[in-house]
């Protein structure tokens, strides 16, 4: 079976719904191709532990700017997270403990050091590449930065996990660019960035912005169709599907993140630069998950060890009996989110007392349409890859919060490329239309 429209989109995460809404808005036809059963990629809500949990993406800020003004477009506002009254810390291989601001007042200093030239390097965070002289720092990585520091143990140990939470993986070949990237979209203030990274949630969770992008546009969504094989012709492109079924479009837009971006088999192939770059992937590539302790905590944070496998936990739901606790961990491979001992032995060595009763989640490393957490940049990728992976490849074109000027790693970061990406797709549409 072939069916043909304008625009194929595939993938249905917040970059495949931002564009097809603005092209179905514009007269496009608009077939969206997702392989899950649901739509909204990387964040996805569901019920467990007796309440709607996010298993991805989750946090959202006014200073986010295309986030805010989608959520500002459907009428949804924020849910503040929790204020926090502890906090727990592993540093010279002991626990430590204190108020939730003493974690930090030790990483303050450091940080600002760290980032003191996001605003000179990056002065346009949406313009990434607007000062070259960015280009000369974006082989280092955010571990040897933190070395040259020449911290005390303890700062230097939590500034390790701190950058290993943000990255949700290794750091050694993190990008330094990448955390300069961030602080430069949040003005040049680490703890405003702290704050846009895990304060306020989506009300009704992510899946209500997706549903109300989902329901503003008329593009055909078709859930379960696995996208197989990208070709282009003469007059646009022809997708084949897992079911053998073959859809025609004058373009498709590819919301794929880097590291699944090779599943799909593409031909002419892309360009050389683009395969080096989705062959190296990205450093998103460790865990999230939700644990359930017994008793009513007091709100804490908790910061392990940076290359434990759970190594940073702040309680999220207080409840009466329970509390509900959100977990990261840099390597999505030690994490067995069905394993409820394995959550004990690390809980107990920060947290005194702590009683794991349950733990669940999505391995999003395993996810075959995913690959990787939120994206996180290896040193290299800014100066040699990013510019590369926004330029279209005649017909074909790539989407998503991997391949973002601005907060990228945010859904902030995938509404802004579906946006851009839209609006290339819309030019080419009526420069072609133009000609015949």
């Amino acid at each position: 079976m072939n069916t043909t429209t304008d625009v194929i989109v595939i993938g249905a995460g917040f970059a495949g719904l931002t564009a097809a809404r603005e092209l179905s808005q514009q007269g496009h036809t608009v077939k969206i191709l997702e392989a899950r059963d649901r739509i909204a990629g990387r964040t996805w809500v569901e019920k467990r532990m007796g309440r709607e949990l996010e298993l991805g993406g989750t946090w959202v800020h006014w200073a986010q700017p295309h986030i805010w003004a989608e959520m500002t477009r459907y009428g949804i506002g924020v849910v503040s997270g929790p204020e926090f009254e502890k906090a727990y810390w592993w540093a010279g291989g002991q626990r430590h403990e204190g108020p939730a601001e003493r974690v930090l007042e030790i990483i303050d200093e450091p940080n600002k050091r760290l980032l003191e030239q996001a605003r000179d390097l990056i002065p346009l965070p949406y313009q990434p590449l607007s000062n070259p002289a960015v280009k000369g720092v974006d082989h280092e990585s955010v571990s040897s930065r933190i070395d040259a520091l020449e911290l005390d143990e303890t700062a230097r140990q939590l500034l390790r996990t701190f950058w290993s939470l943000n990255f949700n993986g290794k750091i050694e070949d993190a990008a330094f660019t990448q955390a300069l990237r961030w602080c430069s979209a949040a003005n040049g203030d680490w703890m405003l960035m702290f704050e846009i990274c895990a304060t306020y949630k989506v009300e009704g969770g992510t899946v209500a912005l997706a549903e109300a992008i989902l329901a503003d546009t008329t593009a055909d969504l078709q859930l379960n169709t696995a996208v197989q094989r990208v070709e282009q012709n003469d007059v646009g492109v022809t997708v084949t599907t897992a079911d053998g079924a073959t859809h025609s479009a004058k373009a498709a837009i590819v919301t794929l993140p880097l590291n699944a971006l090779r599943s799909i088999e593409f031909t002419p192939a892309l360009s050389a630069d683009k395969q080096a770059a989705a062959a190296h992937g990205q450093a998103g590539l460790g865990a999230k998950a939700w644990i359930k302790v017994k008793g009513k905590w007091d709100r804490f944070v908790a910061f392990g060890a940076e290359n434990w496998p759970i190594n940073f936990v702040q309680a999220e739901y207080v409840e009466e009996d329970t509390t509900i606790l959100v977990a990261f961990g840099p390597d999505g491979n030690a994490v067995n989110v069905e394993d409820r001992d394995a959550a004990q032995a690390v809980l107990e060595k920060l947290v005194p007392g702590i009683e794991v009763l349950e733990i669940t989640g999505h391995s999003w490393i395993g996810d075959e349409f995913a690959k990787s957490t939120w994206p996180m940049h290896y040193t290299g990728y800014l100066s040699e890859s990013l510019e590369e992976m926004q330029r279209s490849e005649e017909n074909v074109f790539l989407a998503g919060s991997d391949y973002a000027n601005g907060w990228g790693g945010f859904i902030d970061g995938a509404i802004e490329s579906g946006l851009s990406t839209a609006r290339k797709v819309s030019a080419k549409l009526h420069q072609e239309q133009g000609r015949l």
